[in-house]
C-alpha cells in the first residue's frame, strides 16, 4: 500500500497534466464515435451474405461474440504490457488495430472478411481498459470516480454523434460509416503519436512480466481471488451478459419489431449518449455528494431492470414509445453504474496494478459479451424477441444481492 500512498500524494502535490487529460478525453470521445457509428448498419452489411433471413440475427450476434472472444484473450496481455512498458505505446497499437478492423469490415466482399475485421479489432481491443489505467495514473485516488464519470460523459457525446452519423452516412452506402470510423480512429493515432504524454512513471512500472499474466484464464482467476474484487466482478458479470445481448440484438430488434431504418436506429442509440451527458453533468455530482459508489451502482442496476422491462413491453404491445422510455431509463442506469463500478475497481489496488486489474475487468466483460450475444441471439430466434430483455431483468436481480455483500471495498 506504500506505493499507492506515495503515488497519490505525488499527484495531489501537482496539477494534473493537462495534455494527458486532454488526450485521454479526446481518445474516449473518438472511441465513443468509432464504437457506436457501426451499430445501426451491421445487420444491413450482413444481409447480402445471408440466404436465410432467419439466420441474420444469429450471424450479427456471432460477430459481436467473436470480437469479445478476441478481447478476452488479448486484454490481460495488453494490460500487463501497459504496466511494464507504459500506457502510451499500448494505447496507440490498440487504436491502430481498431482503425484497420473498421476498414476491413467496411471493405467486406464475403462473410468471412467481416469476421476477419472483427478479429483484428478484437485482438487489439485493449483501448478502454488502457485508458482507464491511464486516467488512474494521472488522477488522485479519491477523485477517480469523478474523472471516470468524465470519461463516461465524453463517451456519451461520442455515442450521441456516432449512431446518428452512422445512420446518416449509411444513405451513401452501408460501408461508409465503417470507413469514417477508420479515419477518425487513425487521426487519433496520429494525434496521440505526436502529443500523448506517457502517464506511468518508470518507477511504478513492473520490472518484468510473468507468463502467467498473459494467460487470460490465469489472469481471470488471479483477479477473482482478490477478496475485495470477487463479488464485485461476479455481479458485474451477471449484468454484462444481458448488456452484451442487448447491444448485439438491438438493431435487429428494431428492424423486426418496428421496421426501422438506419437513421432512426442511430437516433435511438444516441439516447444512451444523451443520458450519459445528463447523468454526468447534472445528476452524478449530486449523487456522489450523498451516496457511496456501491449505493450508486445498485441504483444503476435497478434502473437497468426497469429499462429492460419497458423494452420487453414495447415488443409485447408493439408500442415504440415504451422502447424510447426504456432506453432512457436503461441509459441512466448504465451511465451511473459504469463510473462508480470502475471507481470501486480502481480504488482496490495500487498504481502498479491498474493495468492488470483494468485488463482483468475488461476480460470479464469480454467473457460476458461472448456469452451474452450467443445466448441472446439463440433465445431471440427460438423463444421470442422479448426474451433477451427478460433475461436482463432476471440476471441483474440476482446480481444486486451479490454486490450488496461487498463490504471490504474502500469507497
Amino acid at each position: 500500500m506504500s506505493k499507492l500512498k506515495s503515488h497519490d500524494e505525488q499527484i495531489n502535490e501537482q496539477i494534473i497534466d493537462k495534455k494527458a487529460l486532454i488526450f485521454g478525453l479526446i481518445s474516449v470521445f473518438l472511441c465513443g464515435i468509432g464504437f457506436s457509428i457501426i451499430n445501426p448498419v451491421v445487420p444491413f452489411l450482413v444481409k447480402p451474405y445471408i440466404s436465410n433471413p432467419a439466420d441474420q440475427a444469429i450471424v450479427v450476434t456471432l460477430l459481436m461474440s467473436l470480437y469479445a472472444f478476441c478481447v478476452f484473450f488479448s486484454a490481460p496481455g495488453l494490460g500487463a504490457l501497459s504496466d511494464r512498458y507504459g500506457r502510451r505505446p499500448i494505447l496507440l497499437v490498440c487504436l491502430l488495430g481498431s482503425a484497420i478492423g473498421y476498414l476491413v469490415f467496411g471493405i467486406g466482399g464475403a462473410l468471412w472478411v467481416l469476421f476477419v475485421g472483427r478479429i483484428i479489432d478484437g485482438v487489439t481491443g485493449g483501448t478502454i481498459s488502457t485508458i482507464f489505467a491511464y486516467f488512474a495514473d494521472i488522477t488522485p485516488r479519491e477523485q477517480r470516480t469523478k474523472y471516470f464519470g468524465w470519461i463516461s460523459a465524453v463517451v456519451g457525446v461520442g455515442t450521441i454523434m456516432g449512431p446518428t452519423l452512422g445512420g446518416l452516412l449509411a444513405k451513401f452506402g452501408y460501408s461508409v460509416p465503417m470507413y469514417f470510423g477508420a479515419i477518425i480512429t487513425l487521426l487519433n493515432v496520429v494525434y496521440g503519436f505526436f502529443f500523448m504524454p506517457e502517464s506511468l512513471n518508470k518507477k511504478n512500472r513492473l520490472e518484468n512480466i510473468e507468463l502467467v499474466r498473459l494467460n487470460p484464464f490465469s489472469q481471470l482467476m488471479n483477479v477473482l481471488s482478490m477478496k475485495s474484487l470477487k463479488r464485485l466482478f461476479i455481479s458485474g458479470f451477471l449484468l454484462w451478459i444481458p448488456s452484451g445481448s442487448l447491444q448485439a440484438v438491438f438493431t435487429q430488434f428494431t428492424i423486426d419489431t418496428f421496421n426501422w431504418q438506419p437513421v432512426l436506429i442511430g437516433l435511438i442509440f444516441s439516447i444512451m449518449g444523451v443520458q450519459d451527458i445528463i447523468s454526468q453533468g447534472f445528476i452524478m455530482p449530486k449523487l456522489l455528494m450523498k451516496f457511496s459508489d456501491i449505493q450508486i451502482v445498485i441504483l444503476g442496476m435497478t434502473s437497468e431492470i426497469i429499462g429492460y422491462g419497458l423494452i420487453a413491453a414495447s415488443a409485447l404491445f408493439s408500442f415504440y414509445p415504451l422502447l424510447i422510455a426504456g432506453m432512457f431509463i436503461f441509459g441512466f442506469g448504465d451511465s451511473i453504474y459504469g463510473p462508480s463500478f470502475n471507481g470501486m475497481v480502481s480504488k482496490s489496488v495500487d498504481s502498479s496494478e491498474q493495468g492488470r486489474v483494468q485488463g482483468g475487468s475488461q476480460s470479464i466483460q469480454s467473457l460476458a459479451r461472448i456469452i451474452g450475444p450467443i445466448i441472446g441471439g439463440q433465445i431471440y430466434v427460438s423463444l421470442s424477441h422479448t426474451a433477451p430483455a427478460f433475461m436482463g431483468m432476471i440476471l441483474i436481480t440476482l446480481a444486486i444481492p451479490i454486490l450488496y455483500k461487498v463490504t471490504h471495498i474502500n469507497t
